[in-house]
This record gives structure tokens, sequence and C-alpha cells, in this order.
């Protein structure tokens, strides 16, 4: 918690730190709560900084042993914030400074820094924990070589870097504080090796406590395949002797890169057919890519300033989409990443925190690590990639990784490669990444003389603090369908530039039905009106996936927002909707997306972009009755569809497996609303992993029974708790809207909800914040329980608090009386003494809006 009053860091305001940091020396004696911590810095003048400038070290939370000079002590005090060394103290040349501090990472709940979990010391130092360690220059433009020893009982000590010696290291690659890791505790290691496409031999090895090292073989394998992966496709080689992974149970993130030393959240680390789902396994594998892969996108290259966060982790998001799209089917792959756009990035677009991919100001950076950071970032890479083609995009990251290795770049800079290797003008295409929001693209038709014409225009709507804003340019990729046994034209790319944009396609005998954004070329929310027809020739027979997906969805939306006035459901949709899930010539994961209904926060939005007040109640009916039609329509075929998709054989967690048990599930999601769960309950019983047993009992519990099943579940897994935690969040999840805040409140009360475990907390309080109409409950129940409960993890754990604090986020879309409700809460909130940087700059930014 810090007392500072906060203020902005402006993107404007960047210079170089003075002084370059060649080398450090870091001795940590580990205690619970007396850690000591020493550090030798060795600095120099730097020739591109402003000189005559003081020495400033950040430092939080620091006890001050001891300070020297040139091994001369110095009788300076530390701030709230730092140290700061007068220049007319400092040497002309090149100088050593060497520290002693102590820290105490038993009682440093916020899980940022050197902190304890389970006996376990580990590190967070992303973005600005390393300041929590030692007194540091804690930005990421400044980079050093590291030798780290430790003095522990305990039996495994690792950190970045080649091992010297027992708990001794040494990174002989420059990098920057965040960077740097440090694990001790009683651990066991799963181990392999990989060679690289040089011959070199990587030792490999994955930490976890005793008991859990049968969970970590998915987990190895996708490393392995990752590592051989980034050789094929981008070049990339491995640089040191060792690759260690290490699996913590209490941790903010998913995961975190540090060079060599990849620490992980254990729930992205640990599965077995039986404790892990398709989803979890899917997961894993992406995230282990992830973290991989930065090793070069990120690491080797590192951003200059917090400003250019999208420069390391859009470009590496894109980077393991790729990669799952090859492991995994890049049709299914591309439908998974737009939902997750959607219901994340739009969400954040088009609220109060809607920010700039690389923004201009920011007073905490933990809570600019976004959906529009990340994912928002790859889909500019992805435009990018399709406007230069896959030739020119190899020469440019190519390029990119040559010049700037060991160096911390700027957007400009990566920009620049493509120039340089294209002879492209990227100074529009660069408003991506500086301007918010997300583009609305407007596209009517004509048909005349045999010349199809189609008309865009695009509307960047204002954001905060970004009134107006130019056009963008967008990749639009489009193929013109006709008749049931005509050809179809192939896809092409369309370079849209100009608010309003015309182009034309000749000679063509009639009119065709186009399939507009295929493959979603551009992160754009697309106005196009078409009515049932066109919905259900798109459906049948668009050639991309992706466009015959949308247009299912599409329709499904059409309907949901009619039926939210009070219409019918036309009888049309769950007919066209059926020709597709029963066609066995089409993927099972792909046939399973078609049936996931858009989500009720989608609709709500869908229903605010239309000019209309979202009701959650009637959203939430009119989604089960959709629901309930389509079981209905579909009856005679579930009990033959849900045995054809049973995978014959012992479970595995690939591709083609996981896509026959995810249509399966869902079939007996249908068939569980007209059988009244027997299906579900025998599926339940003769489950023999964890995916058919989560999928069983959700069955059960959406239509309000399984209570035994569940019991049963939770005895069965208490043990595990990252099985516990997707019970936790089923039980919310599946509750109705009119007891999702009881079954909250109970579940607070269960022995099992530590409620300080950050995965724990997401598990119960993010689920309910994430209960469309349990959430929005019109007496307000929802929002005063979460605030509440915000407001508890706030004192403990600022960041896990404030990124849970985006519940609140669409306020501006309902009725008056839930946004006098909302804003009664964020005020609450803002007014409670002691409250966190983090949590407060969130809950400003939303009631400013």
């Amino acid at each position: 918690m810090s007392s500072a009053a906060p203020h902005a860091i402006l993107l404007a305001d960047y210079k170089p730190f003075p002084y370059l940091l060649g080398h450090v020396d870091l001795h940590f004696a580990l205690h619970p709560t007396q850690t000591r911590v020493k550090a030798r810095l060795a600095f120099a003048p730097n020739p591109a900084a402003e000189p005559g400038q003081d020495l400033r070290l950040d430092g939080e939370q620091l006890v001050l042993k001891s300070l020297a000079l040139n091994g001369s002590p110095l009788g300076l005090q530390p701030d709230a914030t730092g140290l700061t060394i007068p220049f007319a103290d400092l040497p002309k040349g090149a100088f050593t400074l060497e520290t002693e501090v102590e820290i105490s990472p038993q009682t440093n709940t916020s899980l940022d820094g050197l902190y304890m979990s389970n006996g376990m010391y580990c590190t967070q130092c992303e973005a600005q924990g390393f300041r929590k360690i030692t007194f540091y220059p804690d930005r990421p433009d400044v980079m050093a070589r590291f030798d780290v020893t430790m003095e522990t009982d305990l039996p495994v000590q690792l950190s970045n870097g080649n091992p010297t010696g027992p708990g001794a290291w040494h990174d002989p690659w420059p990098k920057p504080a965040y960077l740097f890791a440090l694990v001790a505790g009683d651990l066991v290691a799963h181990s392999d090796s990989f060679t690289t496409m040089s011959g070199r031999s990587v030792a490999l090895n994955i930490y976890v406590r005793p008991g859990d090292a049968h969970k970590c073989a998915y987990a190895m394998d996708s490393l392995i395949r990752s590592m051989k992966w980034d050789e094929q496709v981008y070049g990339r080689e491995y640089d040191l002797d060792i690759f260690n992974i290490v699996a913590v149970d209490d941790f903010n993130m998913g995961a975190m890169e540090n060079k060599g030393l990849n620490i992980f959240n254990s729930k992205l680390v640990l599965a077995t057919a039986e404790t892990a789902t398709d989803d979890d396994y899917a997961r894993i594998e992406a995230v282990i890519a992830h973290e991989y892969f930065h090793n070069w996108s990120g690491n080797r290259i590192t951003c200059r300033d917090w400003f250019q966060l999208c420069l390391k982790e859009g470009l590496t998001v894109y980077r393991d989409q790729q990669f799952s799209g090859d492991m995994r089917g890049h049709a299914v792959k591309r439908i998974d990443d737009v939902l997750t756009l959607r219901a994340r990035q739009f969400r954040e677009d088009q609220g109060p925190l809607a920010h700039p991919v690389r923004p201009e100001s920011y007073m905490e950076i933990n809570n600019f690590y976004t959906a529009t950071i990340y994912e928002k970032g790859a889909e500019v890479i992805g435009m990018l990639k399709l406007l230069v083609g896959d030739d020119a995009y190899a020469k440019a990251l190519d390029l990119y990784f040559t010049r700037h290795d060991g160096q911390a770049a700027t957007i400009e800079d990566w920009l620049r490669v493509f120039e340089d290797t294209t002879g492209r003008d990227l100074t529009q295409f660069k408003r991506w990444y500086t301007e918010a929001g997300t583009p609305r693209l407007k596209v009517t038709d004509d048909f005349k003389d045999g010349t199809y014409t189609l008309h865009f225009e695009q509307e960047n709507r204002a954001t905060p603090g970004q009134p107006w804003k130019g056009p963008k340019v967008l990749p639009i990729a489009v193929g013109l369908l006709f008749g049931d046994d005509e050809t179809h034209s192939p896809t092409t790319v369309l370079e849209m530039t100009e608010t309003r944009q015309s182009f034309q396609f000749k000679g063509l005998a009639h009119r065709p039905c186009p399939s507009i954004l295929r493959g979603f070329s551009a992160p754009v929310v697309l106005d196009h009106p078409q009515q049932y027809p066109q919905h259900d020739f798109l459906l049948a027979h668009d050639t991309d996936p992706f466009n015959k997906w949308e247009a299912g969805r599409a329709f499904a939306k059409d309907q949901l927002a009619r039926m939210t006035a009070g219409a019918e459901l036309s009888p049309a949709w769950a007919k066209a909707l059926a020709r597709v899930v029963l066609d066995a010539g089409l993927d099972p994961a792909f046939r399973a997306l078609c049936l996931r209904l858009p989500s009720d926060d989608d609709m709500a939005q869908t229903l605010h972009d239309a000019g209309q007040t979202p009701d959650p109640d009637r959203i939430y009916a009119a989604r089960r009755a959709m629901g309930d039609a389509l079981a209905a329509h579909m009856e005679p075929h579930l009990p033959g569809l849900v045995a054809d998709m049973a995978n014959p054989g012992p479970f595995t967690p690939d591709a083609k497996a996981a896509g026959r048990r995810a249509l399966g599930n869902a079939a007996l999601a249908l068939l569980t609303r007209v059988d009244h769960g027997a299906a579900a309950q025998m599926a339940y019983a003769t489950a023999d992993n964890m995916t058919d047993t989560v999928g069983a009992l959700s069955c059960l519990l959406d239509i309000g029974a399984g209570e035994a099943e569940a019991a049963l579940f939770a005895e069965r897994w208490s043990g595990d708790a990252n099985v516990m935690d997707k019970w936790f969040a089923l039980r919310i999840g599946l509750a109705t809207p009119g007891k999702a805040v009881a079954v909250a409140q109970e579940l607070t009360a269960h022995p099992l909800f530590n409620w300080k475990n950050p995965n724990r907390f997401r598990a119960l309080i993010g689920t309910l914040a994430g209960h469309h109409a349990g959430f929005h409950a019109a007496n307000g129940a929802g929002y005063a329980f979460v605030a509440e409960w915000l407001l508890r993890m706030d004192q403990l754990n600022p960041q896990t608090a404030a990124r849970l604090s985006t519940g609140f986020e669409t306020w501006p879309r309902y009725s008056a009386g839930r946004q006098a409700l909302i804003r009664a809460e964020l005020r609450r909130i803002q007014a409670t003494p002691g409250l966190s940087r983090n949590l407060g700059e969130m809950v400003g930014r939303m009631l400013d809006s």
C-alpha cells in the first residue's frame, strides 16, 4: 500500500536513464521475515542521457541496512519510493554502488516482488516488483548481466541463466530487472532435454511440489513442441544451457517469462485426464508456448518503457496463436480467439476503460495488462502480416530480431523494419497503436450491368481522452458466393484507407452473396444488415470457416434481439443450425462452436450498440428459451450424436479427441433439457476424465439438478486446488439469476474458500461478476457483494482487486436505476480510506467516463 499521491506517467516525458548498468551481483540470505539482500551495481555515465543528473533508485518496503559508494559508506536515507544519490556525491566515471536491505517475503501478500507461497520463496517482478527486492533503477530500458547466489537450507535454489554452483547462477544475457526471478523450495523436477537446430543440448525441468510430478507430462511436451516450432517457423533458437519452469500456487498472473526460469500459475502446468479439462490442456499448451516465445519477443528484445508493452505482448500473443493454430486447427482457433477478443477487448474498447494499444499515460502500469495490449495488439500484427504478405512478414521479423537484439525497442522501431523491408509507408497504419476504440464498418452494396459494388464506411467513435480519430487502414477479406452449384470466388483482400470507399467486381452473371471480413481480417464491428435468407445461405455454403460460423451467430443474435422485445423465435434458425451441427463432414470442434449461443454479455453489448437499453433478466430468459427450442428441434438426433462422439479407447488430450468431447458434451447439454437429466446422470457416473465429468455435472446444475453429484465431486476433489476452483466457479456460474448472489455468499463461508489465493478469489468473486443477470440483479445485491470483496482483497493484493473491478466497466449500458446502484458502489470504493493506487485508478476512470 502506497501513501504517495498518484500522478500520471506520460509517454512524452520519456528520457534515457542517466547511468548505464553493466553488471549486477545479488546475494540472498533467505528468511521468511528477515531476508537480507546484498546488491553490487556497476554503473557508468550514459553518454546518450543529459549529464549532471542525480542517481535515483526505486525501492519500496525495504529496510536499508548499509549503503556504500566505491567501498565508502554513504549516510543517505531512502524516502517512501526510493533512494537518491546526488550528482555531487558521484564519481565522474564508472562507480560501484553496494547496498544491503532487509525484506519480509512471508508478509508480502501483494505477491509482487519476493514472497512466499506455502513455504516456497518465489518472485514476480513484472512490471515493477523488483523495487520491493532491492534499490534499483526499476525500468525496462536499464539492462544488465546478473550473478545471483543464495543462502538457504531449501534443496532447490533457482534463478536466471545457467547454474555455476549450489545456489549460484549466471545470466550471460543483459536483461531488465522485471525479468529477474528467484525460486527456493522443497520441489521435485520432471525433466527432459531438447537438442537445438545447431546441435546444442538443453536441459529442461518443470519443478513442482512433491506428489505433482506425474501431472507435468503435457506441459513438458508442449514446451518441446514450442521450442521446435519457434526454430522452424521463426528461426529462433534457445540460448542457454538450461530452461526451468516452476509451478506456484499463489500467483497473480497466468505465467511469467523470466529469462531461463519461467514461473507459472500451477493451473497452467498441472494436468492429468482425471484433473484437467480439454480447455485446461489447450490453455497449458498455449501459455507454455507464449512464455517460451518471449525468450526472443520480450527478453532478447524488450520494451524501452512500459508504454511499449504491446511490443512484446501483442507479438508474443500473435506467435502463440499461430502455434496453437498449427497444433489444433486454424479455423477453430480463430473462432476461439475472436470470441475472446469480443468478450474482453471489444467490451473494454467500448467502455470507460478504453485506451490505445500504446497508451500515452498511466498512473499504475499493472492496470494496463489488458486485453487491448494483448489481444488487440495481436490483431494489429495479424493485419500487418495480411497487408504485407507472408514472405515480407518473415523478412521483417528476421530484420527485427537482428537489428534490435539486446535492445529495448519501441513501436516505431517495430514499424520501421516493415517499412524498410517492404517500402510501405505505415504512418496511417500506426493509428491502430495510438488510437483507442473499435472501428465500426458499415456495408451497403448494389449490382448493375454485371458490376457488383461494395460500399464501406468506417466510423471511429470518441473514447476517453480521444474525441476525434482519423480513418484506419482496414484489410477487408471478401469472397463472393453464388448459387448452390456455381463456383465461388476466391478470397480477395481489399485495403480500405478512407472514411468511405467503394470496391467493384465486374463481369458477373448475377448478383452474388458477399462473405465479408473473412477470417475476421480486421478487429471491427461489422454493420451489414442481413435477414434470414442471407444468414441461412452463408451458414450452408460459405467456404470460409469463420464466416460460416459467424453467419450462424449473427442469425442467433438477430433472433435473440427480437425475443428480448417479445417476439417468437423463428423455427428457421434451429433448422439451419441443426443442418450444420449434424453434418458429419465438418470438424466436431467447429460444430460444437456453432452450438454455443451468444453470451448474455455479448447480447447486452449488441442491444446497446443498436440504441437499446439491455435488460439482463430478459436476455437471460430469451437465451434459455432459445436453448430449449433448439433442444426440442434436435431431440431425435441428440442421443445418437452423444453416442457417436464418444472417443474409443483411453483418454488422449489431442485436438481431434478434444473436438469430439466438445461436441458430445454440447449435445448432452441439449439432451438434458428434454430428458430431465437422465443421460447426464449416466454420463457423470461413467465419466473417466475431467472434461466429461465437468460436462455432465454442468448439464445437471444447469437444469437445477445435480446437488448430490456436486457434493460428491467436492468430497472427491477437496485436496486438489485446481479442481476445486472449477467447482466454485460451476456452483456460481450455473446458479439462476435470483440465487446467484445467495450462492456466492454461502460459498464464501465454505472451509475451502481461501480468498487470499488469487485463483480461488477469481473462481468465486470473478465468476459472480461475470454472471450477467446475477451480477446485474435489479436490487443491486450483486454490485454490493462484489464491491465489498474487492475492498477486502485490496488491503492484501491490490493487483487482483483492480483486475476484477472491470466487472463494473459496462455500467453505461444499463438502465438509470442500475447505473445509480453501480455508481454508488464505485463511489463507496473510491471513498474508502487507504485505497490502493491500483483500484483507485480503475474506479476513478470508470466514474469519470
